[in-house]
């Protein structure tokens, strides 16, 4: 870095008065995208990125060399039976998308097709290639893929720029001609009426909220109807499809509250019918099971229970399940002759049986201390046969099918790790730190067996912690490129997530938020207690909300870290908060509290928020990723937030680096992604002295 400088972002005093609280925010005007100025900074932090770690050029490629090498580049999924079809989708060694494709059911196939090595099964049909879709295309994401309950239509939309505003589109499937039904500016979800004559879609507001549900009749134009709209500005909508075909459901949720409306699949043109109307504070939601709605709620079971209702005249809630304080009931899939369970207990998710035919439930029992297991896609109604998904942090993504009625597994599949991979060469541990009022705190660590606990390990430390999102434990293949030269990897399980039920993620938001942050700190300090690294080797990681996490311990506790990786984050929250015209604040209010109204919540936020606490002192080194097109967390948070630190801290290493034309996930292609992880594990590397 001798002789490189960075680039310095002009100040223009911009005032904020809300309570009687006044603050000059010199970096506002970067949240002008159409300044030229605003693009000239982010382009500048990209050169000056760019140049700063051009040392890194090598071993930048060793590790996606690592990546790709390690990974099976051509690919199936375990085919999925739907109706009269096989339905999978496959990758090809060289090409950045997957390849969405179908074969016929065979005559007496009961059992999915074999995958062989990865390619085109014989019969093959391809419904969508996403290579053809995106073309030469910077970015390319599908946000539905919708196929109509008699396999003749699909319904599927396409972004080409990582904005998440999506164009609707219907092939035909037996033609392979692409429909005249089309629509702009769509959102994710879409549900098909029973006979496929009727396809209901989702738009947006001004502010990116999901706001209306229409129905669209096929082969007509410009007359589609809006079945739903949703005025309160705290609530979002959905729609789908029941397993069983037989309803329409459409999904309305704030943070805290919701209702599900009702339409039959089969009149599609029906007004839609309530299950339950909405109160204050009462989430559920709903799966349709023959005769009966069956309903997931947290009415006086705050780790919720399973209630039923008449399909036919939905009303009074009888109790399928009881509450179980300490177990949380996630979700519930039905079939004809069994019921399956989603669950977690003592922060490790499970699955439980229930059959309906006067067998015992059972819970599926799994072979590790530490794992994550939950259902795959079951498309059928009526079968025993029940696909989920298992992993942990030295297993990789593993298929099962388990038969319902004996409860034995079967593998169909573990994601292909190429080389010398063993998994015994590595080790995984559960440990707790000792949160500041006494709180038990889990965090999952995985290591290279035999890795010594004297301190000398350097460590990654990742966390989130908000909107009760579980980050339970994950196989990754990048991951290998540290744990192989001797790099810690930890998981915390901090507050505000969900990882031990509803009561975790209660003192992680509002007015407890805080909890989120001492809960990581006291977990990187339990990490240097243990012997499994020193403050000096410690890298923390997060991202988005996750990204508050690291800008908070930034300021909290900097000494506690060697560097920090915040990718798309969440560090300007307060003034992004009290934007209501900003996409998702205001149905982020139930999360973080309203700013505007309560003088409380402002000053508590703004004693946290990362951009507004940055002070003149050292800071860790920074590594700050972003994209330009981002609509959940802009980037000019992130951007203000470098321009800040350079400014209080000067002699702080801090890199910005814009993804300049792709979303909040980052890059799309999967080589692009790879890049990109391999960007960070070469910092990292670089930041605890084994580049």
């Amino acid at each position: 870095m001798t002789g490189v400088q960075p680039p310095t972002a002009k100040q223009v005093p911009h005032e904020r008065t809300h309570h009687g609280d006044t603050v000059v925010d010199e970096y506002f005007w970067l949240q002008d995208k159409e300044d030229p100025d605003t693009i000239a900074y982010l382009e500048a932090e990209n050169a000056f990125t760019t140049a700063a770690t051009a040392h890194l050029e090598s071993l930048r490629e060793t590790a996606f060399n690592e990546i790709k090498s390690r990974t099976k580049e051509t690919d199936l999924s375990v085919p999925t039976r739907k109706g009269g079809f096989w339905y999978y989708t496959r990758t090809e060694e060289g090409k950045q998308y997957g390849i969405h494709c179908r074969v016929p059911v065979a005559a007496g196939q009961s059992t999915p097709p074999e995958i062989g090595d990865g390619g085109a099964l014989p019969g093959e049909q391809v419904l969508l290639d996403g290579n053809e879709l995106a073309g030469d295309s910077e970015f390319f994401a599908l946000g539905t893929f919708d196929i109509s309950p008699d396999g003749r239509r699909l319904a599927y939309s396409t972004d080409f720029a990582g904005d998440e505003r999506f164009t609707l589109r219907v092939k035909d499937l037996d033609t392979g001609e692409l429909l005249p039904d089309t629509v702009e500016d769509a959102f994710y979800g879409s549900a098909w009426s029973g006979d496929g004559s009727t396809l209901f879609y989702i738009t947006v507001d001004e502010a990116w909220r999901p706001n209306r549900i229409w129905r669209h009749a096929m082969g007509t134009s410009g007359e589609d109807v809006i079945v739903h709209e949703e005025t309160d500005e705290r609530f979002w909508v959905g729609v789908d499809l029941t397993r069983s075909e037989r309803f329409i459901l459409i999904d309305i949720h704030s943070k805290v509250t919701s209702e599900v409306l009702v339409i039959p699949a089969d009149a599609p043109t029906s007004p839609p019918v309530s299950i339950a109307p909405r109160r204050q504070g009462v989430e559920y939601s709903v799966e349709h099971h023959g005769h009966r709605f069956l309903i997931l709620h947290n009415d006086g079971a705050e780790d919720f229970a399973l209630s039923y209702t008449s399909a036919d005249a939905p009303g009074a809630w009888n109790t399928l399940i009881e509450h179980e304080p300490g177990t949380r009931l996630l979700g519930v899939d039905a079939f004809s002759g069994h019921l399956v369970v989603s669950l977690r207990r003592d922060g490790l998710t499970g699955i439980r049986v229930v059959p309906l035919h006067g067998d015992a439930s059972y819970d599926i029992a799994f072979p590790e201390p530490i794992y994550s297991a939950g259902p795959e896609a079951n498309l059928e109604y009526d079968t025993t046969s029940f696909r989920l998904h298992y992993v942990s942090l030295v297993t990789p993504d593993s298929v099962f099918d388990c038969n319902l009625d004996s409860g034995e597994l079967t593998l169909r599949k573990q994601k292909p790790v190429l080389g010398d991979f063993d998994a015994a060469r590595y080790e995984q541990h559960r440990e707790w730190a000792l949160a500041e009022d006494g709180t038990r705190v889990p965090i999952s660590i995985v290591a290279r067996a035999g890795t010594p606990r004297d301190g000398s390990a350097p460590a990654v430390l990742y966390g989130y912690g908000s909107y009760e999102a579980s980050m339970d434990p994950w196989f990754s293949i990048p991951r290998l490129s540290l744990l192989d030269r001797g790099v810690v990897f930890a998981v915390a399980h901090i507050r505000g997530g969900g990882e031990m039920g509803r009561r975790w993620y209660d003192e992680g938001k509002l007015l407890a938020k805080k909890n989120t942050f001492t809960d990581f700190v006291a977990s990187a300090e339990h990490l240097v207690k243990a012997g499994w690294t020193s403050s000096d080797k410690l890298i923390a990681r997060g991202g988005s909300a996750g990204g508050l996490l690291m800008g908070a311990v930034a300021n909290i506790a900097p000494e506690s870290f060697a560097g920090i990786v915040a990718q798309v984050p969440f560090v300007d929250a307060l003034n992004t908060i009290l934007d209501p015209s900003l996409p998702l604040t205001v149905t982020e209010w139930e999360e973080w509290g309203n700013p505007l109204e309560d003088p409380e919540v402002y000053a508590y936020m703004k004693s946290y928020t990362p951009y507004e606490n940055l002070s003149a002192r050292p800071y860790p080194a920074i590594l700050a990723v972003t994209s330009l097109n981002d609509t959940r967390v802009l980037y000019h948070e992130p951007a203000k937030w470098v321009a800040r630190l350079r400014t209080l801290s000067p002699t702080s290493d801090v890199l910005l680096k814009t993804e300049m034309g792709a979303g909040h996930g980052g890059p799309s292609g999967r080589y692009d992604a790879w890049r990109e992880e391999a960007f960070i594990t070469a910092w990292v590397l670089d930041r605890v002295g084994l580049a």
